[in-house]
Order: C-alpha cells, then sequence, then structure tokens
C-alpha cells in the first residue's frame, strides 16, 4: 500500500483508543483528511507534541480508505504565534474547516489561502478583512457563489440575501438581515475599506455560514463573547 507525504496543518485533535489519536488534517494535495496517530504512554509524546494547530508539518499518510494511518510527521517550520483575537480567530478557521469541508477533495488554492491566513494573523493584519477573504474562498469552494448583478440593476436601498435565490431587493419586510446597497456594491468590487463595509460584508458571511451548518453551533464563537 502506497505512502503518501505532502505538507499539512492539524485543525482539530481528539482521543481514539488507547495511545491513539484521531486527527483532523487539511493537507496540500488532498484536502482535508482524517487520520489515527499512535502517540504512545508519555504525556510529553514528541508525536503528540507536533500534531498541534498552525504548525506547519509533513506527514506520511497510508490507507485506502476515509480513515488514513499516519506513519510519521515532521515539521517543517515554526508555530505561528497567534495571540487574543488573532489566536480565536484562528480556531473560527479551523472549525469551519472541520464542520463544513468534505473530506478526501483537493483544494490547493484553499490550503495556500488558509497558509496565507495564518500569516496575516500573526502579523497583525486586519482581521475582519483576513477572516472574509477566508470565509468567501471556503464558500467558493463549497460551490457557494454570489451574484450581485440584480444589485447592480435595481436601485433599492436594500436587498435581502436567500439561500436559494440569492439577492433581492428589500421592497418587502422579511424576516431577514437587510443589507446596505452601497455596501454590497463595495463588496462586488473588493472594496473593504471602512468598518461599515466590513460589518455588513461580516453579516452577510454569518447569514451564509449559520445556513450550511443547518444549526450546528460554532464553540469558537463563544471565545469571542468571552474576551475580555
Amino acid at each position: 500500500m502506497q505512502e503518501i507525504t505532502q505538507s499539512a496543518f492539524v485543525l482539530h485533535t481528539r482521543p481514539y483508543r488507547e495511545n491513539q489519536l484521531l486527527v483532523d488534517l487539511l493537507t496540500e494535495h488532498d484536502g482535508k483528511l482524517a487520520a489515527l496517530s499512535y502517540v504512545g504512554h508519555s504525556t510529553k509524546s514528541s508525536r503528540k507534541a507536533l500534531l498541534q494547530p498552525f504548525l506547519p508539518i509533513n506527514v506520511t499518510l497510508k490507507g485506502q480508505h476515509n480513515l488514513k494511518n499516519l506513519i510519521r510527521v515532521e515539521p517543517i517550520g515554526k508555530s505561528y504565534l497567534l495571540k487574543k483575537n488573532a489566536l480565536f480567530s484562528a480556531f473560527y478557521i479551523n472549525e469551519l474547516l472541520v464542520k463544513l469541508l468534505g473530506e478526501n477533495i483537493a483544494c490547493d488554492e484553499l490550503f495556500h489561502q488558509y497558509k496565507s491566513s495564518l500569516q496575516a494573523l500573526a502579523q497583525s493584519s486586519n482581521i475582519e478583512i483576513c477572516l472574509r477573504e477566508f470565509e468567501l474562498m471556503l464558500m467558493e469552494e463549497l460551490g457557494v457563489s454570489f451574484d450581485f448583478s440584480l444589485v447592480f440593476e435595481h436601485s433599492a436601498k436594500g436587498f435581502y440575501y436567500l439561500p436559494d435565490e440569492g439577492f433581492i431587493p428589500a421592497y418587502t419586510a422579511l424576516k431577514q438581515p437587510c443589507y446596505d446597497r452601497l455596501h454590497l456594491l463595495a463588496i462586488a468590487q473588493n472594496d473593504l475599506s471602512s468598518p461599515e463595509i466590513l460589518s455588513t460584508f461580516k453579516g452577510l458571511m454569518r447569514q451564509v455560514i449559520n445556513h450550511l451548518l443547518n444549526g450546528v453551533p460554532l464553540n469558537s464563537r463563544k471565545l469571542f463573547s468571552k474576551k475580555t
């Protein structure tokens, strides 16, 4: 059975059996994968120390089924130094991938966007822009696209977004978030220059992500609500 080595990041780990971890990985060439890893008896296991989020690693995997065996793991760089909101944001990105991304589907561009997002968060770049850009690429990977043509064509001041229809003019009251037309036009043209536009973009992405989650909560959102 062929062994495959590629770059990866750990998204999440959890105990499986004695001395084993079930590891969710985002890999460069095969997308999200689940793998079993033996970590030994010691709490100071070197393997376990490498299976931490935000550390760039090379992994060697073996197996033809959905659950791979993690044969080898080695670091290929330093762990990204993330603090406070940047750390919370990185956990949020990981949780989105764990809960929304299908397994064993190649997504090279998303992998590199993930890496770029960690770099931006570690450098204290604009967190809101970083998150929106990643969310947008994830939506594209999931087959969700935004058609802004009606926003350009209609003069309504506000628009609703309906998952099965897209944007519709807010001529009647609906129990839906209403988005400012000028903000949507700016988003369509990749203009994220004001806090108001970013706030609208955040609300739009939250609505779409909540729809995709279908009621499943994101634990990482609680980190932001508990911050001091």
